[in-house]
């Protein structure tokens, strides 16, 4: 039977393998890690006619991908730049929420995101690649996940686990909307800050920072006043918890975040927004929103309903 397989030409920025996560191992100091936007995966694998494949996740720019096989069928999702250049050098400008069926020595070139951070790609049938703890989504810092846990890099041969080619055209029309603000709750040091420290979380404009990665992001604004205790013991935190270090300036914690934070937490975003969180590129302007736990849970509970409304139109 003939290899189908996509060779690395360049393997493009923290380009990564990645699933839904794996959930439930943070008694053992594990994240859940998985795709950061998750409703971008999701529409990425349904294009696909895929459930929770691995897709390959990137940041900024993508990789350049030869396909050498019988046929292959792919989706991009994300605010993407990117083309397919076939083997006889024509080449189509590639459109985000649509699949393409590539051929023998045609590339894929994933030139860069526009205006925002991460892309998707997936293939009909998935990638040839193992799970680790439930998930194939990749750890770097802990060297878990596909290729011990390495990002993509250059020659290397991700093979196509098993070839669709009865796939029908698919499409679906999907805007990565902007909010004016990025919705929190109460974190459990709330009380450690003065009136005017959450006057200023609250009230003001904060710059996402190039110290941003799938660990946290780095964001820069007005000072917020610690009066209570700089540093507290450490203790579990999760996906999106805001915390303060001594120069006042907030971390939020992100996909592949430490499992244990020793800073005090002001807030935790609201499941709703992290998506369009994690898409805010160095220089987006950030505004926070107090809401309540109910109101939260309300909110994200609308949000996948719309996720799964738009996977039923696919």
């Amino acid at each position: 039977m003939k290899s189908n397989f996509f060779e690395v030409l360049r393997p493009g920025v923290n380009s990564t393998f990645q699933d839904l996560g794996r959930e439930n191992f943070y008694h053992i100091g594990l994240p859940s890690s998985g795709a950061m936007d998750k409703r971008n995966f999701l529409l990425a694998n349904c294009l696909a006619g895929n459930s929770n494949e691995a897709a390959i996740e990137f940041a900024y720019q993508g990789p350049l991908l030869k396909f050498k096989g019988e046929s292959a069928i792919i989706t991009i999702t994300g605010d993407v730049n990117f083309n397919i250049v076939r083997k006889d050098n024509n080449f189509i400008n590639g459109e985000c929420y649509k699949n393409y069926k590539l051929e023998n020595e045609d590339k894929l070139d994933i030139i860069s995101t526009n205006k925002s951070v991460y892309g998707y790609l997936a293939v009909s049938g998935g990638f040839a690649i193992k799970k680790f703890l439930n998930s194939y989504s990749t750890f770097s810092r802990a060297k878990i996940g596909p290729f011990d846990g390495k990002k993509l890099f250059i020659n290397q041969k991700l093979e196509i686990s098993k070839i669709i080619n009865n796939q029908v055209p698919k499409k679906i029309k999907y805007l990565n909307t902007k909010i004016e603000y990025i919705r929190i709750i109460k974190g459990t040091n709330y009380d450690y800050f003065s009136d005017q420290g959450i006057d200023n979380f609250l009230k003001r404009e904060f710059i996402v920072t190039k110290l941003t990665d799938r660990m946290g992001m780095r964001i820069k604004g007005p000072i917020i006043e610690n009066i209570k205790d700089k540093n507290i013991r450490s203790e579990g935190i999760v996906k999106g918890t805001i915390q303060i270090p001594p120069d006042g300036n907030p971390i939020i914690m992100l996909s592949d975040h430490g499992t244990i934070g020793g800073y005090p937490k002001i807030g935790v975003v609201a499941s709703v927004d992290y998506d369009r969180l994690v898409q805010m590129s160095p220089g987006s302007k950030i505004k926070f929103k107090e809401i309540n736990l109910s109101d939260a849970e309300t909110l994200f509970k609308l949000y996948e309903m719309e996720t799964q409304n738009l996977l039923s139109q696919i």
